[in-house]
């Protein structure tokens, strides 16, 4: 069983913001694969369901970002599922927007919520999606910038890359890790 987790932050303020670039991969995995997303505790969104004949858990931290760790390691605890069944996707600065890098371990690269996954999990061994989602401009500090929603023209962008990260998600679950990373990093 794969657990594949979207950070972000929770309620309709940050929906559409690049942040929450996560949580729109895992809803449109759910949308596809027909996997109903239910809230638990408070701690998480979740649904249990199949890709490509695989059980995994789509899930959603409800901790807000810096804190996604303690739903990630809850969800690993109460279904006893290993770091390395954990596939996490998340927005980076550091990667244009649209961008995708798959990565199979290592660090946080600066992104909070990763670093609250590895410190709460105390692991760096679980494969990680970053979606690119452009650097501010001087104008913009990053809090802002994160918190802010995409320009018209980065849309359809981000939307291929979401497909593009759905596309990857299958064939990571397929068992086709390298073939991901080859077509899509």
């Amino acid at each position: 069983m794969r657990i594949i987790v979207g950070l972000g932050n929770p309620g309709d303020k940050y929906k559409n913001t690049r942040h929450n670039i996560g949580f729109r991969v895992i809803d449109k995995l759910a949308a596809y694969f027909s996997i109903r997303l239910k809230e638990e505790e408070k701690l998480f969104r979740y649904g249990k369901g199949k890709i490509s004949g695989e059980d995994v858990i789509l899930a959603e931290p409800l901790t807000y970002m810096n804190m996604s760790g303690e739903a990630v390691r809850e969800l690993l605890r109460y279904y006893k599922l290993l770091t390395n069944d954990l596939i996490l996707i998340y927005d980076d600065i550091d990667l244009e927007s649209g961008q995708i890098k798959i990565k199979k371990e290592g660090g946080s690269g600066g992104h909070r919520g990763c670093s609250s996954v590895i410190s709460s999990i105390g692991s760096q061994d679980f494969l990680r999606i970053r979606i690119g989602i452009g650097r501010p401009q001087m104008k913009y500090n990053v809090i802002d910038y994160v918190l802010s929603g995409f320009s018209q023209s980065e849309i359809p962008v981000i939307e291929n890359a979401i497909e593009n990260v759905s596309d990857a998600v299958r064939m990571i679950v397929d068992g086709n890790v390298t073939g991901a990373m080859n077509k899509y990093n």
